[in-house]
């Protein structure tokens, strides 16, 4: 039996020479390579089947003695290695010069509207850390309405550079307007094997890649262990196992999860990793929308929609020599640059024209939500708790709290508090103008701001550095809105840290103010939870 079908044990840490290959057909068909060998009673060997050349240097012989993506050092080199099974391939491609067809885009359960993005603005000034950008889109032509709180997806498609590259990577420049058909294997052994339902049948190559396949997503381990297969070179198959294996997982999360890797890095660090196109298809997942919040509110901007977003940055590092930017904030930066204006005083769009078939467009649609709004009774207080583009949604919030304010002038609104955080007062404190204006009128009770990279005097006293220092420094007011006066809190923004740190200042501040054991205190606040009253629009 072969080594493809079964998980396997890779002796030592040699890179190892193969005698016995078998050609791969015209069809880009399975290479067999025989690396792994099993012994009689069907228990999994540990020899190679080919002996390894006197000629063949070992993986870590190098000038450094750092590892790196494409190379160990001991003990990992030496280790013998569990090395997943080998996924069953299921799919064939065939390539049909069909001219005069295009693919048309998939239904789906949801409308999607291509709407006019009909203002463009910088909201963090030049020398700000990261560049937020504030769009708006005009839905005027459409149907669509939403409440602030409320989330939309944008479909995007892959850098047409990066797409350009894996064509070449690929060796399939000449068949890049070729149709693809996909078919299944009649022999497969995957369970349950299915066409991908997110592939339009007169798919060309380049709009497969463009539209259809996350291409920027990070290779898992069975990817990995598929792509051995198709690797010529010995050190570069060693090294491959390596990071698919149980002994490399470290390896595996230094140099390609944690880097955010995708397969054209990995091919390109991989020279004698030559892969067919069908590969890809089976272990890329779908390209997916990406969602955003409001930040905005119909009442407050009729027929309008505003949303928020950081340029997402992915700096070069040695597993990938350029730099690269998020799949949709990058492609949404390139489609606004010619209507981009550069605030002075960021958060106001001015006018760019009313000819809208001027305007780039985008496809959209809505995801309503169901529990991230405001409370339906006016009278109930309410916390926002948003750092950086975390503010969004309670931009709409605020705006729409405004308007009824504006139509019930004699009503007694409940509390409203929003904690704020950023880097740099001067460089990326976002709706700086607008949050005054909410203070002033009565809108906003209560902002509590913090700077974490603003360097303090030497006669300043210590500030609140983040959110959560906020939210203790106001430990009672908190529990007495949440606990006392049945109010909710809302918290927007990163799920790693800031949403995971606010929700451990919660518990101590239940803790302290009710005097009660840390298990209690995290009682107490899923209890919160539980009453849709800590409501979470997080992301990670």
């Amino acid at each position: 039996m072969e080594a493809s079908d079964h998980a396997g044990v890779v002796p030592n840490g040699e890179c190892e020479t193969f005698a016995d290959k078998e050609t791969v057909d015209n069809s880009a068909t399975h290479l067999n390579l025989h690396l792994l060998k099993l012994n009689d009673s069907g228990d999994l060997g540990s020899k190679f089947s080919e002996p390894v050349s006197d000629k063949t240097k070992p993986v870590t012989e190098t000038t450094s003695s750092e590892p790196s993506l494409t190379r160990s050092i001991p003990p990992l080199a030496k280790s013998a290695l569990n090395v997943p099974a080998m996924p069953p391939e299921y799919l064939d491609v065939e390539f049909l010069v069909v001219s005069g067809q295009e693919a048309c885009p998939l239904s789906t359960q949801e409308t999607v509207y291509q709407v006019p993005v009909t203002g463009a603005l910088q909201i963090t000034q030049k020398d700000a850390v990261k560049t937020a950008l504030l769009l708006e889109l005009d839905l005027s032509e459409t149907p669509i309405s939403y409440q602030p709180g409320d989330s939309f997806n944008i479909s995007c498609p892959n850098s047409s550079n990066e797409v350009e590259q894996l064509i070449l990577r690929l060796e399939l420049a000449e068949k890049k307007d070729h149709c693809v058909k996909l078919k299944l294997k009649p022999d497969t052994k995957k369970k349950v094997a299915q066409l991908p339902a997110y592939i339009p049948e007169n798919s060309t190559l380049r709009y497969l890649l463009t539209w259809c396949l996350e291409i920027r997503a990070v290779p898992k381990k069975a990817f990995l262990r598929a792509l051995v297969e198709y690797t010529t070179d010995s050190c570069e198959k060693r090294r491959l196992q390596e990071l698919c294996s149980k002994q490399g997982s470290a390896d595996y999360n230094r140099f390609v999860r944690d880097p955010s890797l995708c397969v054209l890095d990995l091919l390109h660090a991989f020279s004698s990793c030559s892969p067919p196109l069908c590969l890809l298809i089976e272990h890329l997942p779908k390209l997916q929308p990406r969602s955003y919040s409001a930040a905005s509110s119909s009442s407050f901007h009729p027929g309008k929609l505003h949303f928020v977003f950081n340029i997402v940055e992915f700096p070069s590092c040695f597993e990938r020599p350029v730099p690269r930017r998020g799949v949709c904030t990058g492609w949404l930066s390139k489609l606004v640059s010619p209507i981009l204006q550069i605030s002075e005083t960021p958060g106001k769009l001015s006018e760019v024209g009313q000819d809208h078939s001027l305007f780039p467009k985008v496809s959209i649609c809505t995801r309503p939500n169901s529990t991230f709004h405001l409370p339906s009774d006016l009278s109930v207080p309410f916390i926002m708790v948003g750092p950086g583009t975390g503010v969004a949604p309670f931009i709409g919030f605020l705006q729409h709290r405004e308007k009824q304010r504006q139509e019930n002038p004699d009503f007694h609104f409940g509390e409203t508090w929003l904690f704020f955080g950023c880097r740099h007062k001067d460089k990326d404190f976002l709706f700086r103008d607008e949050l005054r204006h909410f203070l002033e009128n009565g809108t906003l009770t209560h902002l509590k701001i913090c700077f974490s990279r603003d360097l303090l005097g030497s006669t300043e006293e210590a500030k609140p550095k983040y959110v959560q220092d906020n939210l203790r420094l106001c430990a009672q007011d908190l529990t007495r809105i949440l606990l006392k006066e049945n109010g909710c809190i809302y918290v927007c923004g990163d799920a790693k840290n800031m949403a995971k740190d606010v929700n451990e200042a919660l518990i101590d501040i239940v803790g302290k103010e009710l005097q009660i054991d840390k298990l209690e205190a995290m009682n107490v606040v899923a209890g919160l939870r539980d009453k849709k009253c800590y409501l979470q629009d997080i992301w990670g």
